[in-house]
């Protein structure tokens, strides 16, 4: 039997320290880990050192027979490769069985994405909401706003500090996947309901829980991941043939809308902070279909 548990902390914490991965890769890591050596021990491997490049196969196989996403195995695939490396480095196995493992390629698609009126209307329904000067709905209008001015992750946008935004210049410091930092630009719009919210709305939320928190909850605590998106949620459903969509809608939507107004490829890349450019090409093809949708409309021989 396969007794792992302290070769996968050791490993948890080298993505931690020496990778600098979010706590999230690294939890999605270590169950991809565990998923493999209880596929391991089913087939009778008993130590790491007898794993061979036909185990981790079937292993993804497996995976992939039981209806799992192509996008799951390939990080899966990512999983193994990554820790067997990382094995054969620190000298817990000779020879890496994952050098020649090949996986799917990722499903390339994206969650609903909002046409550029869509995303003016939900907003001005924030607007109107925010009128009443309720401090959750004035945070409600803030929230929505930057996040589809910026692009940033939702993640991103609750770990936001008072100190992080700079008013005058209408920037953000945003610490995004693996700490890295950067600057987000957002409008004027963002700019004036975030100030709304710096006025009238969070310092009648604020308790000694708050810290620099820069959105806060009805108790006066940072503001979470699920918070956002029922303030979203709700307001989609006052707007008629919307897409199903949680707040990651709004940072596509900023993308595509960014790339059909002609900003170039680099520059949605920086915003965004894609690591790749190859992960931020995926919104090229949102805009190709959307301009073969208006063709084959208005053509008359298309």
């Amino acid at each position: 039997m396969i007794r792992e548990e302290e070769s996968l902390e050791a490993f948890a914490q080298h993505l931690r320290v020496e990778k600098g991965r979010s706590v999230h890769t690294v939890r999605a890591y270590l169950g991809d880990l565990r998923s493999l050596l209880a596929h391991l021990e089913q087939q009778g491997v008993e130590a790491l050192s007898e794993v061979r490049l036909a185990d981790l196969r079937s292993w993804l196989g497996a995976q992939g027979g039981s209806g799992v996403s192509r996008s799951t195995v390939s990080r899966r695939a990512a999983a193994a490769r990554t820790f067997f490396r990382w094995l054969t480095r620190t000298g817990a196995v000779t020879t890496d069985p994952s050098l020649r493992l090949a996986a799917p390629g990722k499903d390339h698609h994206l969650p609903g994405v909002l046409r550029q009126p869509q995303a003016t209307e939900l907003l001005d329904l924030a607007a109107v909401a925010a009128d009443d000067e309720d401090p959750v709905h004035l945070r409600n209008r803030a929230m929505l706003e930057l996040l589809y001015a910026s692009g940033m992750r939702v993640g991103e946008l609750t770990g936001l500090d008072v100190d992080d935004l700079e008013l005058q210049t209408r920037t953000a410091r945003v610490l995004g996947k693996g700490d890295r930092e950067r600057i987000v630009p957002f409008g004027q719009p963002a700019a004036d309901a975030l100030t709304a919210w710096l006025a009238s709305g969070r310092p009648r939320l604020t308790t000694g829980d708050s810290g620099p928190a820069l959105f806060l909850g009805r108790r006066g605590r940072r503001v979470d991941q699920r918070q956002v998106r029922s303030s979203l949620q709700d307001l989609l459903t006052h707007l008629p043939d919307t897409p199903a969509m949680g707040p990651h809608g709004l940072r596509h939507s900023a993308a595509t809308h960014l790339l059909e107004g002609g900003a170039d490829l680099r520059t949605v890349q920086e915003l965004l902070g894609h690591a790749s450019l190859a992960t931020t090409q995926i919104y090229t093809h949102v805009s190709v279909d959307r301009l073969r949708a208006a063709y084959q409309q208005a053509h008359p021989r298309a």
